[in-house]
C-alpha cells in the first residue's frame, strides 16, 4: 500500500468519524466541526469521554489502534449513558457504526462526570486484560521480544531450547509493516496454524533510532529473505509472498558488515584479507569424520560428556560422521583408546547450491565477494547479476528483466546499480549444519528484527518433562548472550528479588485487610 493510498483511508476514517459523532459533540458542549479536524478530533474526544490526553498517540501505533479503538467505541458511547452489555456488544461487533445510531436516532444526554470505574467485576477484568494487552503489545513490537531457538545452528554457543530475549531499541525498533494482525504473534496464530495478519493491509514503514549499529560477530535475530512457506517448521509445498515483518524470524550470527570484502577459506572467515576474530564466547562446530580400530565408538561419551546433539551416522564398520562437534571435542574424542584418528571434513567440490548458484563454491571455501553497503555503485553484467538479482527486483523493489543481453531496470538499461541500502551476512556457528547466507545470499538492513540480550530460560529437548529439574539447564538460565568469558547465571539474584517482591506484597496485603477491619 502505497502512501497516497494510506492517506486516503486516513481521510475516509476521518469522515466515518465526523458523520457519526457529531451531534455527540454537540451534546458535550464542544463544536461540530471540532469532529472533523483530523487528529484534534481525537484530542476533543479524549476530553469528552474522560481519558488522558496520550491515549491519541496509541490510535496511531499499529497493532495497538486495533484493541483502542473498540476501547473507544465502548468508552463514547458510556459517556452518553449507553452502559449496558447489550451497548457495548452492539458498538464492538458493528465496528462502532452503532454510534451513529445514538447520534442520529436515540435522545441520549452527556453524562460529563461520569465514573470511569467499571461498575460489575467482569468490566473490571475486562479493563485489565485490555491494558495488559495494550502495554505488552507496545513492548513486544518496539521494545523487546521473546524468541526460541529452535534449530542447531547456533551450537554451541546458543542451544536448541534456549529461550531468549531479543531487545529492538538496539538496533532500532521498526514500525509494523502489517497494521492489520493478532497482536503478539508473530506469522501464525498459536494451535490454529492460519495466518495472524491481512497481507492485503501493507503501509509504508520506517525504523526507530537505535543506539548502535551492528558488529562483526553480533548474534542478531532478522526475517529470513527469501521466505515463502507458510510458517516456521512447514513442510508442505504452498508458497507465499510475505511482508518483511512477517517473514520468519532467523537468528545467526553477523560475520560480514556493509563494505567488508569476505571470503572463507579451507572454513575460516576472512575479512578484508584477515581472519575474522570470533571472541572466546564462539563456539564453532565442524563436521568430523572419526575411525576406530573396529570397535564401537562410545556414544555414551559422545552424547553426555561432550553433548553431541547433532548425531552420530556410521559409515562403515569401523568410521563415523559427526556432523556438529568444536574442534575442542574433536580433540577429546582422539583421546579414546579405540579411536585411530578424527578429521575435519572439508568441502573441496563445487556446490552450486551456495549462493549465487553460479560460482564454483561450496560451504567451506567461498568467496570472495563484496558485501553491498548504502549508496555504493557496482558495474552490472549479466555474469554478476545473479549476485545482486534479489537485491535489485526484491528487496529495493525494482522491475528487473533482461533482454537481449541487455540488463533493464524499470525499463531503462543499466550498466550499474547504486543500492540503496546496507547489507549483512550471517553465518550459524555449527558450519556444516545451519542454512546461511552462504546458501540464500545477503540479509538487508530492512529485515534485521533485534539483537538477543539473555537466555532466560532453557529446556534440553532430549529429556522428558517428568524429569523437570534436569530438563531445566539451571547453569544457562539469566545468562548473557553477548559479552566475553565463560557467561554466568545470574538467576540467583533474579530469585532473591522475586522472594522480596513477594514478602512485601505479602506484607502489603495484610495490612490492606487489617485497616479493612477497621471500618
Amino acid at each position: 500500500m502505497a502512501l497516497t493510498e494510506l492517506l486516503i483511508i486516513f481521510l475516509i476514517v476521518q469522515v466515518i468519524h465526523f458523520l457519526g459523532t457529531w451531534k455527540l459533540y454537540i451534546k458535550a458542549g464542544r463544536k461540530p466541526l471540532e469532529a472533523a479536524i483530523p487528529i484534534y478530533n481525537a484530542i476533543v474526544l479524549m476530553k469528552i469521554i474522560n481519558r488522558p490526553t496520550w491515549w491519541v498517540i496509541l490510535l496511531f501505533i499499529p497493532v495497538v489502534n486495533l484493541i483502542m479503538f473498540p476501547v473507544i467505541w465502548v468508552e463514547t458511547l458510556r459517556s452518553f449513558g449507553k452502559n449496558s452489555t447489550l451497548d457495548t456488544i452492539l458498538g464492538v461487533v458493528t465496528f462502532g457504526f452503532y454510534i451513529y445510531v445514538v447520534n442520529y436516532v436515540q435522545d441520549v444526554k452527556y453524562v460529563k462526570d461520569r465514573s470511569l470505574k467499571p461498575t460489575t467485576e467482569t468490566g473490571e477484568t475486562v479493563s485489565s486484560i485490555l491494558f495488559a494487552v495494550v502495554v505488552a503489545t507496545i513492548i513486544h513490537t518496539y521494545v523487546i521480544q521473546p524468541f526460541t531457538i529452535p534449530t542447531s545452528s547456533l551450537e554451541k554457543t546458543l542451544l536448541v531450547g534456549d529461550f531468549l530475549f531479543v531487545s529492538k531499541v538496539n538496533y532500532g525498533a521498526r514500525t509494523p509493516k502489517t497494521p492489520v494482525a493478532f497482536p503478539m504473534v508473530h506469522d501464525t496464530i498459536p494451535f490454529v496454524n492460519k495466518k495472524s495478519y491481512l497481507s492485503s493491509v501493507q503501509i509504508p514503514n520506517f525504523r526507530l533510532p537505535g543506539f548502535e549499529k551492528p558488529e562483526h560477530n553480533d548474534i542478531m535475530v532478522f526475517n529470513w529473505p527469501t521466505d515463502t512457506i507458510p510458517y516456521f517448521g512447514y513442510r508442505g509445498t504452498e508458497r507465499f509472498d510475505k511482508p518483511i515483518d512477517k517473514k520468519s524470524n532467523y537468528v545467526k550470527r553477523t560475520v560480514g558488515l556493509p563494505g567488508d570484502d569476505f571470503e572463507i577459506k579451507e572454513g575460516i572467515i576472512y575479512i578484508d584479507g584477515k581472519v575474522l576474530d570470533l571472541g572466546d564466547r564462539a563456539k564453532i562446530q565442524y563436521s568430523y569424520n572419526v575411525v576406530t580400530d573396529g570397535t564401537p565408538l562410545d556414544a555414551n561419551f559422545i552424547y553426555k560428556e561432550l553433548n553431541v546433539t547433532d548425531g552420530i551416522y556410521p559409515i562403515n564398520s569401523h568410521a563415523y560422521l559427526i556432523p556438529g562437534i568444536t574442534p575442542e571435542n574433536a580433540e577429546r574424542i582422539k583421546t579414546l583408546s579405540n579411536v585411530v584418528d578424527v578429521v575435519r571434513n572439508t568441502q573441496t567440490q563445487p556446490d552450486y547450491t551456495t549462493f549465487p548458484h553460479n560460482q564454483p563454491w561450496n560451504a567451506d571455501n567461498y568467496g570472495p565477494i563484496h558485501i553491498p553497503a548504502k549508496g555504493e555503485t557496482v558495474q552490472l553484467t549479466t555474469d554478476n547479476l545473479p549476485m545482486y538479482y534479489m537485491i535489485i527486483k526484491d528487496y529495493e523493489n525494482n522491475d528487473l528483466k533482461i533482454e537481449n543481453g541487455k540488463i533493464l531496470i524499470n525499463g531503462n538499461e543499466a550498466k550499474d546499480y547504486t543500492f540503496k541500502q546496507d547489507y549483512y551476512f550471517m553465518m550459524g556457528d555449527n558450519r556444516h549444519n545451519s542454512q546461511d547466507s552462504r546458501y540464500w545470499g545477503f540479509v538487508p538492513q530492512d529485515h534485521i528484527v533485534g539483537k538477543p540480550v539473555f537466555v532466560w530460560m532453557s529446556l534440553d529437548q532430549n529429556i522428558p518433562w517428568g524429569k523437570f529439574f534436569d530438563k531445566v539447564r539451571w547453569d544457562r538460565l539469566f545468562t548473557t548472550v553477548h559479552g566475553t568469558g565463560q557467561p554466568h547465571s545470574f538467576f540467583i539474584y533474579f530469585a532473591i528479588l522475586m522472594v522480596i517482591w513477594g514478602i512485601y506484597s505479602f506484607i502489603k496485603y495484610r495490612k490492606k485487610k487489617k485497616d479493612s477491619f477497621k471500618y
